[in-house]
């Protein structure tokens, strides 16, 4: 079944939404930050719980129960990845870094709350990650998997990170294979991650890893060819954080590199590839599916 519908982009917005909830439910109740100074806790929870698409726990909640599993199993592991994901964002918007004032439409942390306690608080959500890890509802050969896989996603993540702002592409690179492996893993690491993540919670076999593994790979590619796309054709307001400042500091791009309509049919490629990818998973699959042609045309 070729799933192109507005009712599988339907689902997918409800997919999204439902594991946002869910997430939101978890790390609320779940978490005691009773032990850490208040003014930590107050720049810690401003930068988690300040809103966010929540894709990154979706796809870790989903490819568990695409597998077979249930999503108590993933809970944990989901807010494991949201917390590296924001932390990175919080280090990204760093006057050293990015050097941003804007995301998710409220001002960044370090303009919130100084960069010293931005630095921090980046440093305690990395940190509370992997301890969620080691309380994570599952057998402890699971719960070491879990834990390599969040580390490998973190490192790769970092390492794109350095691609981007410091150099360091392998020499030899076409242009656009030096965006494709700064994106790989800049962007694409962690959404791989959350796929790997969730199908070892869900207690996937051989195949079905690999099917969520490569899902993951294209979703992660598709992901930022899209956000590269929105930098160019939609204000700062609508998007909730800077536009244009990759092109304005020189960066490569997508659109930069290869057009903005061959990126377009490169978006529409590459989630034809994550449907393809998940299609042995049968009807257990379909959120999967609606999340990846939301994505596809998200305008945020």
């Amino acid at each position: 079944m070729e799933h192109t519908t507005t009712t599988s982009v339907q689902e997918g917005r409800d997919v999204l939404a439902a594991s946002g909830k869910q997430i939101d439910q978890w790390m609320a109740n779940s978490i005691d930050w009773s032990h850490f100074p208040p003014h930590l806790t107050e720049a810690a929870r401003y930068s988690v719980l300040g809103g966010g698409k929540r894709l990154r726990p979706a796809l870790v909640i989903q490819c568990c129960n695409a597998v077979g599993g249930d999503t108590d199993a993933a809970l944990a592991s989901a807010a494991a990845l949201e917390f590296v994901h924001c932390f990175s964002l919080v280090h990204d918007d760093l006057p050293a870094l990015d050097n941003d004032e804007l995301r998710r439409g409220q001002p960044t942390l370090h303009v919130h709350a100084g960069e010293a306690m931005a630095i921090l608080a980046g440093d305690l959500m990395l940190a509370m990650a992997f301890g969620f890890l080691a309380d994570a509802p599952c057998e402890p050969t699971v719960r070491t998997l879990l834990v390599g896989e969040l580390a490998r996603g973190t490192s790769d993540m970092v390492a794109g990170q350095v691609y981007d702002t410091l150099g360091g592409l392998p020499e030899g690179l076409t242009p656009i294979d030096q965006v494709r492996l700064v994106h790989l893993n800049k962007t694409g690491a962690l959404i791989k991650a959350a796929c790997r993540m969730g199908a070892m919670c869900g207690g996937a076999d051989a195949e079905s890893l690999d099917s969520v593994t490569r899902y993951g790979d294209a979703m992660g590619l598709m992901f930022q060819v899209v956000d590269d796309l929105l930098d160019i054709t939609q204000s700062a307001q609508h998007v909730g954080k800077a536009t244009g400042k990759d092109a304005a500091n020189g960066k490569r791009t997508y659109p930069g590199v290869l057009g903005e309509a061959a990126c377009r049919d490169e978006v529409a490629r590459l989630r034809t590839e994550a449907v393809m990818a998940v299609s042995n998973l049968g009807d257990a699959a379909d959120p999967l599916v609606g999340l990846a042609n939301l994505m596809a045309i998200r305008t945020q």
